[in-house]
């Protein structure tokens, strides 16, 4: 599906653009531009979240996981929806001793590195994971002005719509590019912690990765971190390496 979505989107916008009378006014003829870019977004979205997940290899294997949002909407921009997924992450690492590795939480997305706990698979935990920080969230939602509640519970709910005849909420996407880590191979799992923890950086929002609250960074910088992830030494020891190689000055103003 993936490979076709694109091709069927843009026959969709000849047909839609077509089927409408064309008149000579700018402004009615960008209202209905618009109009077709929003059905087609819409579509766009439906591609994406129904693509086919990846399957996890059997055993307790550590993954590079990626959690979307649906429509990669912004919900952890306040506190209180950042705490859930802090709040749900040391749960689940006490409940299924969940080794974490790293993880970087942005406004859409969550990023982690991962091993499943003994007697669960990848599967399970992405699944439950999914569905115990859904109500959550929703039940932080319940506590926003009115406008903003109906807009986020409209949008979960009509993203849950497409793949259930239930009355379900949808948050997130499905997981649909896991990155399996080889554990022999030390310097593929340093390579993927010092990428998500470096996300905040290239986005600008903090100078040095270890200044960012929402990250493994603080933890492998020696300071406390907010999630009690399971910390390794050699990951310590290359992150500082590449921390004194890189510099300050490269790390702050050069690194993209």
């Amino acid at each position: 599906m993936a490979n076709t979505g694109w091709p069927v989107l843009l026959s969709m916008r000849y047909l839609l653009w077509n089927s409408y009378p064309q008149k000579s006014v700018v402004g009615t003829e960008f209202a209905t531009s618009c109009m077709i870019s929003a059905v087609l977004l819409s579509v766009r979205n439906v591609f994406v979240m129904a693509k086919e997940k990846q399957p996890y290899k059997e055993g307790r294997n550590c993954y590079f996981i990626t959690f979307n949002t649906v429509d990669w909407v912004d919900v952890f921009i306040r506190p209180v929806y950042k705490q859930v997924i802090v709040h749900s992450l040391n749960h689940f690492i006490h409940q299924q001793k969940l080794p974490v590795y790293g993880w970087c939480l942005m406004t859409n997305h969550l990023h982690l590195i991962m091993q499943p706990g003994e007697g669960y698979d990848m599967a399970t935990f992405e699944e439950e994971y999914k569905q115990f920080t859904t109500n959550k969230i929703m039940e932080a939602i319940d506590t926003e002005p009115e406008a903003r509640r109906k807009w986020m519970t409209g949008l979960f709910r009509e993203a849950g719509s497409f793949f259930s005849t239930a009355k379900k909420l949808q948050v997130w996407q499905n997981v649909i590019d896991p990155v399996f880590i080889e554990t022999t191979r030390p310097s593929q799992l340093v390579e993927h912690i010092e990428y998500i923890q470096q996300n905040p950086v290239r986005d600008r929002i903090v100078e040095t990765a270890a200044d960012y609250l929402y990250s493994s960074a603080r933890d492998y910088a020696g300071l406390r971190g907010l999630v009690n992830i399971t910390r390794l030494p050699f990951v310590e020891q290359q992150l500082a390496a590449i921390e004194n190689m890189n510099g300050g000055f490269f790390l702050k103003y050069v690194r993209n």
